[in-house]
C-alpha cells in the first residue's frame, strides 16, 4: 500500500487500514461493537485472512463446521468491490448481542454480486462473534461474456466448460 487512497481501509469507514481492521485482524485489539467486527470480517476476506473469519464465529449450531476451502476459495477468487452497512440493531460497547445487515459487493467468475446478509453477534467471554446470518437472494449480473459450452472453463482448469464448471448446469 503505497498511496494514500489504497491505505484506506476496505471496509469503507474512510479511516486508513492500519487504524482501522488491521489492528483487530492481526488480534492487536477487539472489535468494540458488533459494526466494528462485520467491518473487520469482510475486510479479512478481502485481504486473505481466512483465520481470522473462521475464529470469530462463534462455536456451535454449526459455526464451527465451517468449511475452510470454500471460504477460502471465496475470498481468494473473488473481486471485493465493497461493504455497505445497512442498519445495525444494538450492538454497541455495552450490549451483550447485536445485529448488522450489510450488502458485500464482489465479481466471482465474472459474476458481479451482492452478498445481502442480516447477521446476528453477541458477546462471549468479552469478545464479540459472529453467531448466524440470514440472507437474502439477489440478482446476479454478469460482467463479462456468458461461457459459451464449448468455451475453456474460466475455473483455470484448461477443461471444456460443459465438462468442467458447466456440467450440473
Amino acid at each position: 500500500m503505497s498511496n494514500e487512497k489504497n491505505d484506506l481501509c476496505p471496509c469503507g469507514s474512510g479511516k486508513k487500514y492500519s487504524a482501522c481492521c488491521e489492528p483487530l485482524i492481526k488480534g492487536t485489539k477487539k472489535a468494540s461493537t458488533a459494526e466494528a467486527l462485520m467491518r473487520a470480517r469482510y475486510t479479512a476476506y478481502v485481504v486473505h485472512s481466512i483465520d481470522f473469519i473462521i475464529n470469530t464465529c462463534e462455536e456451535g449450531d454449526g459455526i464451527a463446521d465451517i468449511d475452510r476451502k470454500a471460504t477460502e476459495d471465496w475470498s481468494n477468487q473473488s473481486s471485493w468491490h465493497g461493504l455497505r452497512i445497512l442498519r445495525t440493531e444494538k450492538g454497541q460497547e455495552t450490549d451483550d448481542e447485536g445485529v448488522v445487515e450489510f450488502e458485500a459487493d464482489y465479481t466471482l467468475h465474472g459474476m458481479r454480486d451482492k452478498h445481502h446478509e442480516t447477521a446476528a453477534f453477541k458477546k462471549v467471554n468479552g469478545d464479540w462473534m459472529y453467531t448466524t446470518g440470514a440472507l437474502k437472494t439477489t440478482t446476479v449480473k454478469r460482467d463479462g461474456a456468458k461461457v459459451g459450452r464449448n468455451d475453456p472453463c474460466p475455473c483455470g482448469s484448461g477443461k471444456k466448460y460443459k465438462y468442467c464448471c458447466g456440467k450440473n448446469i
